[in-house]
């Protein structure tokens, strides 16, 4: 089944509220090499003006993967998602992430396009905090592998 186009200038509401944890960020820290002491120590966090430990700029990826999951996952998308190939992601931070946070997230599906057997799938995840203050934006595009592609 091929990726359904018709999906763009879909937009999801939020779904449940992400809770950003010191476990959760001193594990993203660690996965992926983020040595600051800002992302593990209170204190050194809070000295430089920080509440609590602040998040690595790339940890936002983990809040809008689990938002994209909602339209990744619907079967009439047509996103075989064995057949994807990440293609591109940019972050635009409003503010630091920070343990303590509880924020939520707004999937735009920003473009669905077919290129040479290739669908072209952009979304944008809008995370922001409960009082709707913006956090930062997370714009993804998916390349989706055609079937019969070997």
């Amino acid at each position: 089944m091929p990726v359904d186009t018709s999906y763009a200038g879909r937009v999801y509401p939020p779904g449940d509220v992400y809770v950003v944890s010191r476990e959760k960020i001193r594990e993203f820290a660690e996965a992926t090499g983020a040595t600051h002491p800002a992302h593990t120590d209170v204190e050194a966090a809070r000295a430089l003006g920080h509440p609590d430990v602040v998040a690595p700029v790339t940890f936002t990826v983990v809040i809008a993967q689990r938002t994209e999951a909602q339209y990744v996952e619907d079967p009439a998308a047509g996103i075989d998602f064995s057949r994807v190939v990440h293609a591109d992601e940019r972050f635009t931070h409003h503010r630091p992430v920070h343990a303590g946070d509880r924020l939520l997230t707004e999937l735009h599906v920003d473009a669905v396009t077919q290129r040479a057997g290739l669908s072209m799938v952009t979304t944008r995840c809008e995370i922001a905090d409960e009082s709707g203050a913006p956090v930062a934006t997370v714009v993804s595009t998916l390349a989706v592998r055609p079937e019969d592609d070997a």
